[in-house]
């Protein structure tokens, strides 16, 4: 009986080290964000300015609201183009992963650390696309599938894909975030 004791501890000991990597898990057992942005390559970019007249991010008491962001690459300039016409599913999951990172940035300049966030609440994601394009869940996972990445099951959040005819400066994806804070 003693030894089927201890293989059977010995066996949930490996079981619940397995699971665990400690360079991406913090004291808690959540993810290290930091670290996890490490891990899989991504450098976030300095916070571009806002194209009008609005702010990147209100905070309301433990609650953060991201403005909509679309795919800027580091040199500044952004992808563009119509989805179902100029950009596949692929290129458009791509540019909406992009979004993801240029969300994280902002979210980063109005909270200094990701690992204050307790869990990713609501994603918006708007495509510019074709009328006969009805993809558009596909294409907002590129956002969604960053933020699991990065955050784990805090990074799960409801969502809504909308289809749309036309996105400022001609960008194939515009995301929106809510975020709460711990």
């Amino acid at each position: 009986m003693k030894r089927l004791r201890l293989s059977y501890t010995l066996s949930l000991a490996a079981l619940l080290l397995s699971c665990a990597n400690p360079s991406t898990t913090g004291d808690s057992g959540t993810p290290d964000v930091e670290k996890r942005l490490a891990e899989l390559g991504i450098t976030l970019p300095e916070l571009a300015p806002p194209l009008a007249n609005y702010v990147p991010t209100v905070q309301v008491g433990k609650m953060i609201y991201l403005a909509g962001k679309g795919p800027r690459k580091p040199d500044g300039s952004y992808i563009v183009g119509k989805v179902g016409k100029d950009l596949t599913v692929d290129e458009a999951y791509q540019a909406a992963r992009l979004t993801a990172i240029n969300q994280l940035a902002a979210l980063k300049a109005q909270i200094g650390d990701l690992n204050r966030v307790k869990r990713i609440v609501r994603v918006t994601g708007y495509v510019h696309c074709t009328d006969d394009f009805t993809q558009q869940p596909q294409v907002i996972n590129g956002f969604s599938d960053l933020l699991v990445e990065v955050f784990g099951d805090r990074g799960r959040h409801a969502r809504s894909a909308i289809g749309t005819n036309a996105l400022p400066l001609g960008i194939p994806v515009e995301i929106e975030m809510i975020v709460e804070l711990k």
